[in-house]
């Protein structure tokens, strides 16, 4: 199931197939391939960037992101909130929500609020259902999704731990979880990762950033 899967570091994945599709792209290099849709969950920097996203952007393509970053942007955007459903390219795409229930920059403040309207996605290509889950902490939202993958954070800090992503996907139940956001100089290492290989329900696979 990851045969179509390319981590780039951070939460920026390629995936390949019936589109290339493209999640939070984040210091791309110079030759990537272009993308036809590009989902964006939030506006912090090391998520939307429009130099990386200037990289890859073709005259038809679609990205679908938050209202806080599609001002940043420019071209076909699609701002969606948590909730929406929509269909881009013949891939249909769920918008789920993605918050800290237990990461502060301050007492009361998280870093990612539930009601910033910051979101993960549930989109299906290849056959397949892939779950990016933003950045987030184990959340009610998540239960039961059932994809096939499901990428998610495990840094700490910011977002889930990886003991919390181990709770996070026995609750999500995908068949397949892929680590994401460490070793970018943003928080969390490969340690934090292959804790989460070792202890987690479901098969884990550790991608090496390409």
């Amino acid at each position: 199931m990851a045969e179509n899967i390319t981590w780039r570091g951070h939460d920026t994945f390629i995936v390949t197939g019936q589109a290339v599709i493209y999640t939070d792209p984040y210091r791309l290099k110079k030759d990537e391939p272009k993308a036809d849709i590009i989902l964006i969950s939030h506006e912090h920097s090391d998520h939307c960037s429009p130099e990386d996203v200037a990289k890859i952007q073709k005259p038809d393509t679609v990205i679908v992101t938050t209202a806080a970053c599609a001002a940043k942007l420019s071209g076909d955007v699609r701002v969606v909130k948590p909730g929406d459903k929509l269909e881009v390219k013949g891939v249909p795409i769920e918008v789920l929500p993605a918050y800290n229930v237990n990461k502060f920059r301050s007492p009361g403040v998280p870093f990612h609020p539930r009601e910033a309207g910051m979101v993960g996605f549930v989109f299906t290509t290849n056959g397949l259902r892939y779950y990016h889950a933003g950045d987030t902490d184990q959340i009610p939202d998540m239960a039961n999704l059932a994809p096939d993958v499901a990428f998610i954070p495990v840094s700490g800090k910011f977002v889930m731990t990886s003991g919390e992503a181990i709770g996070a996907v026995r609750a999500i139940k995908p068949k397949l979880a892929i680590p994401m956001h460490y070793g970018a100089g943003v928080a969390g290492t490969v340690e934090d990762a292959e804790n989460f290989k070792a202890k987690a329900s479901v098969p884990v696979e550790v991608l090496e950033p390409e």
